[in-house]
């Protein structure tokens, strides 16, 4: 399918005022030296960063039907007041990451989450990156605000379906109620959507269902995860996307 004109347009202004800004950094770097981490996989510098990330958004915005999130070789951070799915699985693996100097490893163990259907109370992601030396923070952020100290009771302002995960870390910091699961099911026998989680091993450790209408369930209260990659593979609704960078290294949205 082809972009939409929207999308188009907002990837050509981002990417005059990306170039702009960034050949006025590079001037500036006393030694001229290039850093930074690659916004997705073609990336080496600002400019491709922020033009993948601003298309995103505006693919978003117009009702795109699937999205990635994702940083090469780095980690980010994606926080949300509470998230309610059904569907629920979950696996260890070790999947390839990417690193900005084009080499691959999988020595990285990761936990593996999906969601065959799943409703946020806000998201707040967060991305850090150098640029001549200079950090930046990309905030992405949508629905309710999210806050630092997650609220005792949420309401999920996000519909997202076939949402998935992979983290290092993933927690929540309020009670986390699980619903028809089983804990110890062999990694290839979980089920999301009726497909089994990238990177399943058979005989690894899963969280899946124990059968029942819509399968498992999950509600977390305040979830923080420390991710590679968000994948939302079907539909996503985004209340009051904002996309933005700002300077310095942002803990919060």
């Amino acid at each position: 399918m082809s972009p939409l004109p929207g999308v188009r347009e907002a990837a050509r202004s981002l990417a005059r005022a990306a170039a702009d800004r960034n050949a006025a950094m590079l001037a500036e770097a006393a030694d001229g030296t290039r850093r930074g981490t690659r916004w997705g996989r073609g990336a080496l510098a600002f400019v491709p960063s922020v033009l993948a990330v601003g298309a995103l958004g505006a693919a978003l915005a117009q009702g795109a039907l699937a999205a990635n999130f994702s940083v090469t070789g780095q980690p980010f951070s994606l926080t949300s007041n509470g998230i309610s799915g059904t569907g629920f699985g979950a696996v260890v693996n070790t999947p390839p990451v990417g690193h900005a100097d084009g080499t691959t490893t999988t020595d990285t163990g990761m936990a593996r989450v999906g969601f065959a259907s799943a409703g946020l109370a806000g998201l707040c992601g967060i991305v850090h990156q150098s640029i001549a030396g200079v950090p930046y923070s990309l905030l992405l952020t949508a629905g309710q605000k999210v806050t630092a100290t997650p609220p005792a009771a949420f309401t999920t302002d996000i519909d997202a379906s076939s949402l998935f995960i992979q983290a290092t870390e993933l927690r929540s910091y309020g009670p986390t109620t699980l619903q028809n699961a089983v804990i110890g099911q062999s990694a290839d026998q979980v089920l999301v959507g009726g497909k089994p989680l990238t990177g399943a091993v058979p005989g690894g450790f899963g969280l899946g269902s124990a059968g029942g209408p819509g399968g498992s369930s999950v509600n977390l209260h305040g979830l923080d995860a420390t991710a590679y990659d968000a994948e939302i593979a079907g539909a996503l609704v985004l209340p009051q996307l904002d996309i933005r960078i700002v300077g310095g290294t942002a803990t919060t949205c």
